[in-house]
């Protein structure tokens, strides 16, 4: 399995926390939520986390309390996100460890490259597996060549990160939707007719290996037969 980043989600605002997890978990990540600053502190005492997103108008505790608290003990990477703009909210934030400033509302595009380059910066991206063997169904990722069993199979470059995609969120449920906005990209302007055609031609060429089921409704998941 490819590891995970865990991320913890901090606000006070439900739909919010939500709706970020929504955007986190179609990217891959694996999402924790706390409604305030104390919820935040016992949630990161408990589980292994690898970045915190942290508004800072919360009850039980502000964005700027559990920063400090964090970093009495800890280098995570933080992201303070608020709908405050000002420079001095900025620059406090900053002083007390935070890593990152970004002011809502922000487009889910914007979180997520932020994420990226934070984790790049800090040296917390945990390191993936360069080969990986799934069932039948062997992959290079450094060389971009995918086995099964033994045999070379030709994936063109959408075909070869679908198939990572798919192998990354093992045992769920994809919409068309998903997978169009994580292969293709918010910016695509294709229609959804395009996953099922990539996928056609994915299972295709996977033969015996095609671990992709449809699932109605919804869209498609990888899952291997125990």
């Amino acid at each position: 399995m490819i590891p995970t980043i865990r991320v913890l989600i901090v606000d006070d605002e439900e739909d919010m926390r939500h709706l970020i997890q929504m955007y986190l978990e179609n990217s891959g990540f694996e999402c924790y939520q706390a409604a305030n600053g104390e919820e935040a502190v016992k949630v990161y005492q408990e589980k292994a986390i690898d970045l915190i997103l942290l508004d800072i108008m919360m009850p039980n505790g502000s964005g700027f309390e559990v920063c400090e608290k964090i970093r009495q003990a800890s280098n995570v990477p933080i992201i303070f996100l608020s709908a405050k703009g000002e420079e001095w909210d900025k620059v406090k934030a900053l002083q007390l460890g935070g890593d990152d400033y970004l002011v809502k509302p922000f487009s889910p595009g914007e979180l997520i490259a932020r994420i990226h380059a934070l984790l790049r910066r800090s040296g917390s991206v945990k390191q993936e597996f360069e080969t990986l063997q799934i069932g039948d169904i062997s992959i290079d990722k450094k060389a971009r060549r995918v086995l099964v069993k033994d045999e070379n199979i030709l994936l063109t470059l959408k075909e070869f990160e679908l198939l990572l995609f798919f192998i990354k969120h093992q045992s769920h449920a994809l919409s068309r939707e998903q997978l169009l906005e994580n292969i293709w990209g918010m910016d695509y302007i294709g229609s959804l007719r395009t996953v099922d055609t990539h996928i056609k031609t994915l299972r295709m060429k996977l033969g015996k290996a095609d671990y992709i089921q449809t699932v109605w409704g919804i869209g498609y998941k990888f899952e291997v037969p125990s």
